[in-house]
């Protein structure tokens, strides 16, 4: 059980130099001082993270903003206050203090400010702003508990258990120009929720696209195969195959089914994805695994984003396989 010793102790790590992971309401990140770059380095060591990938950096107040960026943008601060604490990551120009490994030499820094009291009393007794991207192994499943984490980093210096996170899916970013806001990575914070306080912005996602983490092609993959039912025209024999399931039916031939959702949430499906795929991961009874679409509205865009670079690397290979 967290207490404040715990995280107090899991300050100190911080302090001097260390990783902790620890608990958002998207998933389980783990995290270093913002403004240290050596202990910066052990997150892209521990992770096995191409230095390309820029981090997000964790804030527990406002004011901070003006400490991390050269932005003087009044729309920042009206985000700010509609949607954080939260699951909203806002790009905006890096100021000296931002170490150049956290942005993988960009000009630009991504930050938000997680809707977790865990996370936000570890950012306060740290007495730094904390860099953190998902606590796993680069493109792996991203992790919502903590023994996501221990199973797939054991050696970082400490773990916070505060239990499953809440929303289950990285945060949104977004960037600014002129015209809005511009969408980079979809997540929980959807346009339609966005544009309650700014219009969008007439620009592309590609024309940003390298200032936001989780942009790859192949990204958020289980050990095993997993296709995305009706993207294939051909899958192995499904006998020994898993299936996520989001609208509770469980289709003939499967080994296993597990739930996204049993009633077409999306939510539901978002706070559920990366658990159902840990699980069918470490399913011995399982070789590989079939999800189920789900529409692409709303918070649907960022499910299928995950579960389509999550099936990419297996989706250019449907020869050898038995159609079903």
């Amino acid at each position: 059980m967290i207490n404040s010793k715990s995280i107090r102790e899991a300050s100190d790590v911080i302090k001097n130099g260390g990783l902790v992971a620890f608990p958002t309401e998207t998933v389980y990140g783990l995290g270093a001082n913002a403004l240290d770059p050596i202990a910066v380095a052990k997150i892209f060591a521990v992770k096995e993270r191409p230095s390309f990938d820029p981090l997000i950096v964790h804030i527990a107040d406002i004011a901070d903003i003006k400490r991390l960026t050269k932005s003087e943008d009044p729309r920042v601060y009206a985000l700010a206050q509609k949607f954080w604490p939260g699951p909203l990551t806002i790009v905006l120009p890096k100021s000296d203090i931002v170490p150049d490994i956290v942005t993988s030499g960009l000009p630009t820094v991504g930050i938000r400010m997680p809707n977790n009291n865990i996370a936000l009393e570890l950012i306060k007794l740290s007495g730094c702003p904390i860099s953190a991207p998902s606590a796993n192994k680069f493109g792996r499943i991203s992790p919502t508990r903590a023994e996501h984490v221990k199973k797939q980093l054991p050696e970082v210096d400490c773990v916070l258990d505060g239990g499953p996170a809440s929303v289950g899916i990285e945060s949104t970013v977004i960037t600014l120009d002129s015209m809005g806001f511009i969408i980079l990575r979809e997540g929980f914070i959807t346009a339609s929720d966005l544009l309650k306080v700014l219009p969008a912005s007439l620009s592309t996602e590609a024309e940003h696209a390298p200032a936001s983490p989780g942009l790859l092609k192949s990204h958020y993959s289980p050990l095993k195969p997993i296709y995305i039912e009706g993207r294939s025209n051909n899958l192995p024999d499904i006998s020994r195959a898993g299936y996520l399931s989001f609208n509770g039916q469980f289709p003939n031939g499967f080994k296993k089914v597990d739930f996204l959702s049993k009633s077409s949430d999306l939510k539901d499906a978002a706070v559920n994805l990366f658990g159902a795929l840990h699980r069918m991961e470490d399913d011995s009874d399982i070789d590989f695994i079939v999800s189920q679409p789900v529409p692409e509205e709303g918070i649907g865009r960022a499910i299928m984003d995950r579960l389509t670079k999550a099936a990419y690397q297996y989706s250019e290979k449907p020869d050898k396989h038995k159609k079903i």
